[in-house]
C-alpha cells in the first residue's frame, strides 16, 4: 500500500478548500440550510461545472470523473470541514453507487450522466428510519426486517398487472429521508411478494411526475442534514435492475462499506475544523493577563483531541483503500467527532454556550451523524462479529466470546 497521495488528489483539495472557504463560512452555512432545499443550489451547480464532484467516483463512460473512493473521501473531508450542506452525501455516495451496482444499461445511460453533471439529484428512502441497519453498517441487512420482514409496516411493492408494461406500484413511508424532500429521483427499499416469499428490492420514483408521493421536509437537529418524510400512496415505480432476482441487500451492505469509508473521512474534516477553530480561539482569548492557551490544563486537552482527530484521520485514509474497515473507520471518527466537538463547546467558554456560535453547527453535526448512522458501540459490535471475534453462542446464555 502506497500511503502517499497523488499530486491529482492533492490537487483535488486544495481547489475544493480554496472554493468552499471563499463561498461556505458560518453564515453561507446556516443561510443555505434554511432555503427550500436545503443547500445553496447555485453553488451546487458551480462544484458540479468546474470540480465534476457529483461525479467523482461515476465512471468516465457516464459522464463521471473516473476517480475512486480516495478522491471521493477527500471530497466528503473538505466538505465536512465546511459544513457543507449539498447533496453530495445522499446522491453521489449513498444513491448514484446503487445505480451503478445494479441498473440496467439503459438505467445507467439515463440517469448517471445526469447526476455527474449535477441536473439530477438522488435519494435513498429505506423504511423506519433505519439507514444505518439498510447499508449493514450496525447490523445484518440480510434478513429485511429492518425494511419490516414483509409484515405490516414497512413499504410494499407489488406488480402493476393493469399498467402491462412491467411497472410496480409502491405502499408506504420512509422517514428521515437524506435529502428526501428536494431529490429528483427517489430511490426506495421496499419489500415485494407478501411474507411468504418476502424479499427487499430497490426502485426509481421520478418525483417530479409520481403520483401518490408525499414528501414533507422535518425538523432535524443538524439544518445542514436536511431530512424527509417520504410517503408513497400507490405510487407507480420502475425496478432499479433487470428483474426481481437482483441482490438489493448484498448491493446496499456492499455500498454501505464504502458509505462508512467516506463518512469517516467527512467526520474527521469536520472534527479537524473544530479543533483548529478551538487552537485559534485559545490564542486568542486572555485570561490573567495570558492567553489561555498557554495554560498547562489546556495545552494537554488540546494535545488529546490532536491526537485522537489524526488517529481518526489514519483509519478513515485506510479505509478509502480497503473499504472493509470502513465500519471500524466510521465509528473512530464519530467518536473523534463528537469528543472534538463536546471539548469546543467548553474550551470556547460562555461563547461557546450560546446557540448561535458555529462551534455549535459542528457539535450538531457530530450528534446528528451518530443518530443516523451509529451508535459507535454498534458500529464496533458488528465490525467485531464480522471479523469472528466472538464465538458462537452454544449455552443459550449469550455470546461467548
Amino acid at each position: 500500500m502506497d500511503a502517499a497521495f497523488t499530486a491529482e488528489q492533492h490537487e483535488i483539495r486544495r481547489t475544493l478548500r480554496e472554493l468552499l472557504v471563499t463561498h461556505c463560512g458560518p453564515g453561507e452555512v446556516r443561510a443555505a440550510a434554511d432555503t427550500a432545499p436545503g443547500y445553496d443550489e447555485a453553488l451546487w451547480h458551480r462544484l458540479a461545472r468546474e470540480l465534476g464532484l457529483p461525479g467523482i467516483a461515476l465512471p468516465e463512460a457516464y459522464g463521471g470523473v473516473g476517480c475512486g473512493t480516495a478522491e471521493l473521501a477527500l471530497a466528503c473531508e473538505e466538505a465536512g470541514r465546511a459544513l457543507l450542506p449539498s447533496p453530495l452525501l445522499a446522491t453521489s455516495v449513498l444513491a448514484a453507487p446503487l445505480i451503478a451496482r445494479l441498473g440496467t444499461e439503459a438505467q445507467r445511460t439515463a440517469l448517471l450522466p445526469r447526476i455527474a453533471g449535477g441536473t439530477l439529484t438522488a435519494a435513498l428512502a429505506v423504511p423506519g428510519g433505519s439507514l444505518a441497519t439498510a447499508l449493514g453498517l450496525t447490523g445484518d441487512n440480510a434478513g429485511g426486517q429492518w425494511a419490516g420482514g414483509g409484515r405490516a409496516g414497512g413499504i410494499q411493492a407489488r406488480p402493476d398487472d393493469g399498467g402491462g408494461d412491467g411497472g410496480w406500484r409502491l405502499y408506504g413511508e420512509a422517514a428521515q429521508v437524506l435529502d428526501g424532500h428536494s431529490a429528483g429521483l427517489l430511490l426506495v427499499a421496499a419489500h415485494a411478494g407478501g411474507f411468504p416469499r418476502s424479499r427487499t428490492l430497490l426502485f426509481l420514483v421520478p418525483a417530479a411526475s409520481a403520483s401518490g408521493l408525499v414528501r414533507t421536509r422535518q425538523t432535524s437537529m443538524d439544518g445542514t442534514r436536511a431530512l424527509a418524510r417520504v410517503e408513497l400512496r400507490d405510487t407507480s415505480a420502475e425496478l432499479l435492475g433487470a428483474d426481481d432476482t437482483t441482490d438489493a441487500a448484498g448491493a446496499l451492505a456492499a455500498t454501505g462499506r464504502t458509505v462508512a469509508a467516506v463518512l469517516a473521512a467527512e467526520a474527521v474534516g469536520a472534527a479537524e475544523s473544530a479543533l483548529d477553530r478551538t487552537v485559534a480561539y485559545a490564542g486568542e482569548r486572555e485570561q490573567f493577563g495570558r492567553p489561555i492557551g498557554s495554560f498547562q490544563a489546556v495545552k494537554h486537552r488540546l494535545a488529546d483531541l490532536y491526537v485522537q482527530v489524526q488517529a481518526a484521520r489514519s483509519a478513515a485514509y485506510y479505509a478509502a483503500w480497503d473499504p472493509a474497515a470502513g465500519g471500524l473507520a466510521l465509528a473512530q471518527a464519530l467518536e473523534a467527532l463528537r469528543v472534538t466537538t463536546s471539548e469546543a463547546i467548553q474550551l470556547h467558554g460562555g461563547i461557546g454556550f450560546t446557540w448561535e456560535h458555529e462551534a455549535h453547527l459542528y457539535f450538531k453535526r457530530a450528534a446528528s451523524d451518530e443518530l443516523l448512522f451509529g451508535p459507535v458501540h454498534r458500529l464496533r459490535d458488528h465490525a467485531a462479529r464480522q471479523a469472528g471475534l466472538f464465538a458462537p453462542d452454544t449455552t443459550g446464555r449469550g455470546v461467548a466470546v
